[in-house]
């Protein structure tokens, strides 16, 4: 399997890129508010955007394959995403005002995500490159390029 062509691969790869956004968030805050701003926009943005890429696409795949959605791990997932969105949400509320004591309320999405991007990572992705063929992978891979900005692209103003 090669290695460029993963489900795996791919979505960690952009979880990486995402976690990076936020680390700069967090940096800037306090002393460049304008560039905190932007690399959090582009953060919340990329996250919505990776859900939607999970959930339009990544799940439905998953549960045709496998049978398993009301009692697997998609169904855990999709939760998860709904409280990771209203954890977004309330850091996204604080950088309208243009308030930088988000503290909590990153500490709150950062414990969500360790612990949900460690399941994706070690358990989800790697059994979705499993029971599907590469075929259906780029098939996975060309679909996200479809899917209309709007689904996911809501920020800082930007409704």
């Amino acid at each position: 399997m090669s290695e460029q062509k993963t489900i795996s691969a791919f979505f960690e790869r952009d979880h990486d890129r995402l976690d990076e956004l936020f680390k700069t968030f967090q940096q800037l805050k306090r002393s460049d508010f304008a560039k905190a701003k932007e690399a959090f926009k582009e953060f919340k943005v990329g996250l919505q955007r990776h859900i939607v890429w999970e959930e339009d696409l990544l799940f439905p795949l998953w549960e045709e394959k496998t049978g398993m959605s009301e009692d697997g791990p998609t169904f855990a997932m999709r939760a998860e995403h709904r409280r990771i969105g209203q954890q977004l949400e309330a850091i996204h509320g604080k950088v309208a005002e243009q308030n930088p004591d988000s503290d909590q309320e990153e500490q709150a999405l950062l414990d969500t995500l360790g612990s949900h991007n460690r399941k994706e990572e070690r358990a989800l992705y790697p059994a979705i490159d499993q029971v599907t063929t590469a075929e259906e992978r780029e098939t996975v891979f060309q679909n996200m390029k479809n899917i209309p900005e709007e689904r996911y692209k809501l920020c800082c103003g930007q409704h």
